[in-house]
């Protein structure tokens, strides 16, 4: 895929969630909330202040974020399908197994 967003846009392809909970039940497609965490593919270069100058973002193809649950514009790449949206609509990094594993609780 061949794509970068423009400014301070991000493009981030949601982390689904296991399908079975406690219990063995399986909640259906239809039922399940989309997943508000994601992994960051592309950024762009930054945000422009009135000076000119760019700001670079705070982050990076690779990282695990949290995003609001209407944040962003869906879109699809190659039949996979990706949000694109602004740095400002980022509520947070997740960083490490700790930060994963205690919200799986």
């Amino acid at each position: 895929m061949n794509f970068r967003p423009l400014h301070d846009r991000i493009l981030i392809k949601r982390i689904e969630e296991k399908e079975t909970v406690k219990g063995g039940i399986i909640i259906p497609d239809t039922a399940k909330e989309k997943p508000q965490e994601g992994e960051v593919i592309a950024v762009g270069n930054g945000r422009k202040t009135e000076e000119g100058k760019i700001v670079p973002l705070d982050v990076k193809a690779g990282d695990r974020i949290l995003f609001g649950k209407y944040s962003g514009t869906e879109i699809k790449i190659d039949n996979q399908e990706y949000l694109i949206f602004k740095e400002e609509d980022v509520l947070g990094v997740v960083e490490g197994k700790a930060a994963t594993a205690s919200r799986k609780k």
